[in-house]
């Protein structure tokens, strides 16, 4: 029997439900995953833990992502974080990618295009 090989950590910040678990369903095997459903959550989560990647949603209730994402940098500036939303729009990527986001994945998301990002950013963080 093969022994358990570590699995990199990945916090979801998404205020949906749905995306939540699309995220668990295509992640689930190559990752330890933690969930929030909102950025406060997430914040709370940061104080106690480091994950290996953030996944986070820009438009969600009571903290807007793109103030999460300077806070996440202001707390965790190595922590990797992609940005995924449904408001689609170059501004919001290049503001996103100025704030410290190492991608951007807009919704609908393909799984194959979440998996090759994540396992980019890893690399990439991995040489940092």
């Amino acid at each position: 029997m093969a022994s358990e090989t570590h699995k990199p950590t990945i916090l979801v910040c998404d205020d949906e439900e749905g995306i939540r678990e699309s995220f668990k369903l295509i992640l689930e095997d190559n990752y330890s995953l933690k969930f929030s459903k909102n950025g406060l959550d997430a914040l709370e989560l940061l104080k106690s833990f480091t994950p290996d990647l953030m996944l986070l949603d820009i438009k969600m209730p009571k903290l807007h992502g793109m103030e999460i994402l300077k806070q996440v940098k202001a707390l965790k500036p190595k922590l990797p974080v992609i940005i995924v939303t449904g408001y689609q729009s170059v501004e919001t990527a290049q503001e996103a990618l100025r704030n410290g986001a190492a991608d951007y994945i807009p919704k609908p998301f393909d799984s194959k295009h979440v998996l090759r990002s994540i396992s980019q950013t890893l690399q990439e963080a991995a040489k940092k």
